[in-house]
């Protein structure tokens, strides 16, 4: 088992990586909680459940499944979720599991943030994806008009993370989580990011996929606790996000995976850094990978101007300009302005690019 400590203003949390995690939980769960409360969705429970409740058969633990899906991120769950805590009758000594991907480890983070002013909660990531959204305190639910518009600040106690339970990951989830660790090593550590450009999605071995997470959970761990409240440096994080998050809106949430959408982004991100900079940027490379591992990178007839009216709902926006975070060269981001107008110059060349595979 590979293990690391996050150090956030509140706490220090640790982060296991490692083989049946899910079946030592009373062995990394030492304080004597009252209730547990695990949080999941309906795929990860037909899968792993049983595993943890087993785990903790000497636990008092309640627990609610969840529809799969961003559909489920909602202020009516929630509410329920909050109903149910209290019906279960949860105090301030109870303990939530996030047991799943970025939905999950978000609405739980968010249920356990303000239940009761605030309970102890464990990060449980079953995604490759959540490897990012499961460290740092992020936690969220989503507003009709944007992602993750309501939320907070709130640090684990723990992140457990079970390798075993990627292998049941389809290879859509495998290329969507490994959109983010392509963020990060193009963020800080440019040999990743060659590695990873060496890397067939299709032929990962156990062994690459630990040492890539490891890798990018060690970046985010680093930015983090330089600036935890995301008030510099951490913004870094959102690169490739902002049309991301606007293009998973813009199919509401269910034709592209959030790593999917990311991966344009940072295409995109990559593109205008070219022009902006006027430094030659791994743009061919880039998307010669992505077009290698099959991510979705066509989008004829998308309507540029509803893009760009989603873009701006996203929160990173400032007034009447939209935030983007470029690279001057990998290791080297920036965040930089732009108008409107700007923006959506650049979308249609790229889009046009893009749909003509001529990046």
């Amino acid at each position: 088992m590979k293990t690391m400590d996050v150090h956030s203003k509140t706490h220090t949390y640790p982060i296991y990586i490692g083989f049946h995690l899910r079946k030592k939980m009373n062995e990394l769960i030492k304080h004597p909680y009252s209730k547990i409360f695990i949080i999941t969705d309906e795929n990860v429970a037909s899968l792993y459940l049983q595993d943890i409740l087993d785990g903790l058969k000497d636990k008092q633990v309640i627990y609610e499944i969840l529809q799969q899906g961003e559909c489920s991120k909602t202020i009516e769950t929630y509410y329920k979720l909050q109903t149910k805590a209290l019906i279960r009758e949860l105090d301030r000594n109870s303990l939530i599991i996030a047991l799943g991907g970025g939905m999950v480890g978000d609405i739980a983070g968010f249920v356990a943030a303000t239940f009761m002013r605030g309970i102890d909660y464990i990060q449980m990531p079953t995604t490759i994806l959540a490897h990012d959204s499961s460290i740092g305190g992020k936690v969220a639910i989503n507003h009709e008009r944007g992602k993750n518009l309501i939320g907070s600040f709130y640090t684990p106690k723990a992140v457990i993370y079970d390798i075993d339970m990627l292998k049941s990951l389809p290879q859509a989830e495998i290329r969507s989580g490994y959109a983010e660790i392509v963020k990060e090593a193009l963020l800080a550590n440019n040999e990743l990011f060659i590695r990873i450009m060496q890397t067939n999605l299709e032929n990962l071995s156990t062994e690459q996929l630990i040492t890539h997470i490891y890798d990018a959970i060690q970046i985010k761990k680093d930015i983090i606790e330089l600036d935890e409240f995301e008030t510099s440096v951490r913004k870094h994080l959102n690169l490739g996000h902002t049309l991301g998050h606007a293009l998973e809106a813009y199919f509401n949430y269910d034709r592209i995976l959030h790593g999917e959408a990311v991966a344009i982004g940072l295409l995109f991100s990559l593109f205008i850094s070219e022009r902006y900079f006027q430094n030659k940027m791994p743009l061919r490379e880039l998307y010669n990978w992505l077009l290698k591992n099959d991510y979705p990178l066509y989008f004829s007839q998308i309507d540029l101007v509803k893009l760009l009216q989603w873009m701006k709902l996203d929160k990173k926006r400032t007034n009447d300009t939209i935030n983007f975070v470029l690279l001057r060269s990998i290791e080297q981001p920036k965040v930089v302005s732009f108008s409107e107008e700007e923006i959506l110059n650049d979308m249609k060349q790229f889009f046009a690019y893009l749909d003509g595979g001529n990046l």
